[in-house]
This record gives structure tokens, sequence and C-alpha cells, in this order.
């Protein structure tokens, strides 16, 4: 089982997007999948799932979020653990100092091979927690040392009930503590980018925050236990490429480049294997051929813009090449989801949501040849 993460300091680059469609071809292909999503904004969830399914989840929720230890026990039969909970709640116990759960609740299922554990806009309130325990690492302190690792925690317990081998876990663009806690402690992560002067340097950011998590979590190893050690990660996590994703295709009738783009995006794509090279250091990339890493993830295969497509997909709660299926049956049986949503697809245009699988299966298949590095 392996813990990924799409990290960009720079918002806007279709992070979440990219995350679902990688998620479901991964299960398209047979592969078993976990998303985990740890962005407050929830921007995965609500690609995989409809607003009064989330909104059921999270009004069952509601009293238990400010004070767990007193709803539970006021309403200790209530019936929590039968149906997929948020994975702020899954993290009330850590967050509260309480034992874990004897049962963890159900993941969402989204699709064949695919889960997901939804994420909650209350998670910045587990982010207060981790700030204000962080210092007791470098005493071995157990509640400090038990929520540092509990994002991690967490997708090992449902790996391994639900026999997954991809977890992907979702984050914001922050560099804040709770990213720099999630980050440290999944397996690998990559960079997806726009070709422009802002993600080269959210590159730079990225590279200079990794440098000094991975000595800060160095220094905390020093000072506690092997046992304790034996309760993060073995390995620090590591890079393993960047994808050029969201780009409009540009072909000029003279000199055209081969990535298609822009004359000035095409410069910019150019910049970031070098921006890679000089940011992130040697000790934090995944042993991957040189002539693999610093070429984007996949080639030109999700480079471009799919333009409304994903907004499309993300009102049908699937992925761009089932959207013909699910559009076609929901006219037959909710006509009236679609005109409340202002939802039209031309049937002419099927055959070009379908080929979107191709092109991120093949995204998939040079992520997995990566993986197999960490």
């Amino acid at each position: 089982m392996k813990i990924i993460s799409l990290f960009n300091n720079k918002g806007g680059v279709g992070k979440s997007t990219l995350s679902y469609h990688l998620g479901c071809a991964l299960g398209v292909m047979g592969k078993r999948v976990l998303f985990v999503d740890l962005d407050p904004q929830c921007n995965l969830t609500i690609s995989a799932m409809f607003e009064e399914e989330l909104e059921e989840i999270w009004k069952e929720e509601d009293p238990y979020m400010d004070d767990y230890s007193d709803a539970i026990s006021m309403h200790p039969e209530h019936n929590l653990f039968t149906s997929p909970r948020s994975v702020h709640f899954l993290l009330k116990p850590v967050e509260e100092g309480f034992s874990d759960f004897e049962t963890l609740p159900p993941a969402k299922e989204i699709s064949e091979n695919v889960y997901i554990l939804p994420g909650r806009l209350s998670l910045h309130k587990f982010e207060s927690k981790i700030s204000e325990r962080w210092n007791g690492l470098y005493q071995g302190e157990s509640l400090s040392i038990r929520t540092v690792t509990a994002f991690r925690t967490l997708c090992e317990k449902y790996a391994e009930i639900y026999n997954i081998e991809y977890v992907i876990v979702d984050t914001s663009p922050s560099l804040g503590i709770m990213n720099k806690t999630i980050i440290s402690t999944v397996d690998g992560f990559f960079i997806p980018t726009f070709p422009d002067m802002f993600s080269l340097y959210g590159i730079k950011n990225i590279g200079n925050s990794l440098a000094l998590w991975q000595k800060e979590f160095n220094t905390i190893y020093n000072l506690i236990s092997d046992n304790k050690i034996s309760k993060f990660p073995k390995k620090f996590v590591q890079f393993i490429g960047f994808t050029i994703y969201n780009a409009k295709k540009y072909t000029a009738q003279k000199n055209p480049n081969p990535y298609n783009l822009a004359t000035a995006h095409y410069r910019y794509a150019l910049l970031i294997p070098q921006t890679i090279k000089d940011n992130i250091k040697e000790q934090n990339i995944a042993p991957i051929p040189p002539e693999q890493i610093y070429q984007p993830i996949g080639g030109l295969s999700v480079m471009y813009t799919h333009n409304t497509y994903p907004s499309v997909a993300q009102s049908l709660k699937c992925p761009m090449w089932s959207v013909p299926e699910v559009y076609t049956k929901m006219r037959q049986e909710n006509p009236e989801y679609l005109n409340e949503n202002q939802i039209s697809v031309n049937n002419g245009l099927f055959s070009n949501y379908k080929d979107t699988l191709g092109a991120y299966t093949k995204f998939a298949e040079d992520l997995i040849s990566r993986m197999e590095a960490l």
C-alpha cells in the first residue's frame, strides 16, 4: 500500500480534479483506491458525492463535533458506525485525547474499487490541536506523537480493511502545520503545475519547506526512543514528479514546440525541471531515473484543459469518461436534477468525454511505475 499526495503551494492548478480522476482511473484499471480528503475546502469530496448525501453525514455528526465525549455519553447507542463518516469525525478521538474507535465506520464507496473518507469544513480544529501539541514531540509525549501520526494511522487502518493499494490524500495549498504533518508522513507526492511564474515559485517554496520539515523531524527522532520513532514512517516523504495540468493547447503554424503550448507558457514549462533540481534536495527525491522524473507524468496525456468537461462531471458526481452513461441515465430517471442544475450535454461530444479515460489511464500507468521506487 502506498500513500501519495498531490501538493502545490499555488492554488487553482486543478489539484482536486486531477486527484479524483487519477483515483477513478486506477479503479477502472482494477486497483483498489482510497481517497482521504484532508483539504478543509472539501473539493475532492464535492467531486465524488452529492450535496444531500454529504449534508446527511455532517448533520448526524454535528452534535459530536464540539464535545465528542459529552455527546457520545448522552447517545451511546447512536447509529454512527454503520454508515460513512467524515475524516474529521474519525480524528475526533485523537483530537480530544480519547481512545480510538473500537470499530471504524465504513468508507463511502463511490465506484467499483474506489472509496472515500469525506472531508469536513471543521478540519481546521484538528490543525489547532497539532499546533498545541507540536512541541510535545520533542519530549516524546505519546499524545503529541499520536496526533502527528493520526493521518497516516487512519489511512493504514482503512487500507487494511478494504485491501487498498493506493491512498490518495488531497490537501490545501497551505504550507502550514497541518500540511507539514500530512506531507511529511505520506510515502510520496507529486506537484501539479500550470506553466506560469506562480508554479515555479510554488516549487521553490515546497523545496525549502521540505528541507526544513525533514530537519525538524530528524531533530525529533534524535530526542525520542526507537519505539516511538517506529510510529512514524520509515522514510521521509519522496518527490515522484510533476505534471503540467489544465494548460491551453496552442499549436503554432510555424515552429511549433513539443508541448503545443503558447510561447510564454512553453518557456515556463521548460523551467520546471531545473527549478525542481535547484530547490528540491536529492535526499527528498525518489530514486527514479532523471529521464523520467524530470519529464511530466504521463507526458502530454493530461496536459491540456478539458474546458467545461470537469464542471459537468462534478455536477454529475462521476469522472469525465462516465458522463455519457450517467447523463443518459439521469435524463431518464431524474430529469428534474438536470433542469435545476442547468446540466446539458451534447450527444455529439460523448466520444470526447469517453476519450478522457485513455488519457488518465496513461497518466496513472506512469505514476504507478514511479511509485515502485517508494
